[in-house]
């Protein structure tokens, strides 16, 4: 029996554990789980230095090489400004071949509507902010205020990185197949929903 082909795309609050959740399932349904590994691959396939995705990294940026000295690609192609739309294009290239080459588990970088005409399971994943906070305290060791302004500065970021290349409404439920609040399931109690989910769907 041939294997099925799996997508599942998990987007996430700051600090509610989409990551824990995905590699979890990862390790569950034996199936790769792509993080910060889409960078790589997408600076690879760009020509680009790693360091330029990273710093772009789920944010809306601008980077002028005049002030990235030896970030650029080589000087066959070395334009005086790339903006955020241009490196999107590339880590949604890198997203689209990896799940044609086979089952994968995408983590944020708007990947749900990067395979939206493609068979997936989209998954958002949330906390509420107090929950949040704790788990960055724990994972940091920063005050609680402290954790409280970088999850905000950091969910901000991801709002309008997606709403701008997406044209949508980050964290939406009606945008995903399936919310969930892993502060009241915790990590290993998403993912099981997840399969159960995902099997009675068709789509695990």
């Amino acid at each position: 029996m041939e294997q099925k082909h799996i997508l599942i795309n998990i987007g996430r609050q700051f600090g509610a554990g989409g990551k824990g959740v995905a590699e979890i399932l990862g390790e569950r349904l034996n199936i790769p789980v792509y993080d910060n590994e889409l960078l790589q691959k997408a600076a690879e396939e760009s020509g680009f230095n790693p360091a330029l995705f990273r710093r772009s990294d789920e944010r809306r940026w601008l980077f002028r090489f005049g002030n990235l000295f030896g970030l650029n690609r080589a000087s066959s192609y070395a334009p005086s400004a790339i903006d955020g739309t241009e490196l999107f294009k590339y880590q949604s290239e890198a997203i689209r071949d990896i799940a044609q080459q086979g089952s994968a588990i995408f983590l944020g970088r708007a990947s749900d509507y990067v395979l939206r005409d493609m068979e997936c399971l989209d998954v958002f994943i949330c906390a509420p902010l107090a929950d949040r906070v704790k788990r960055v305290c724990e994972r940091t060791g920063m005050t609680a205020e402290e954790a409280e302004k970088f999850i905000l500065k950091k969910e901000k970021a991801r709002r309008d990185y997606y709403n701008f290349y997406t044209f949508g409404d980050w964290g939406v439920a009606s945008n995903y197949d399936l919310c969930l609040d892993s502060s009241l399931l915790g990590l290993d109690g998403c993912a099981d929903l997840i399969v159960d989910f995902g099997r009675k769907s068709g789509r695990i």
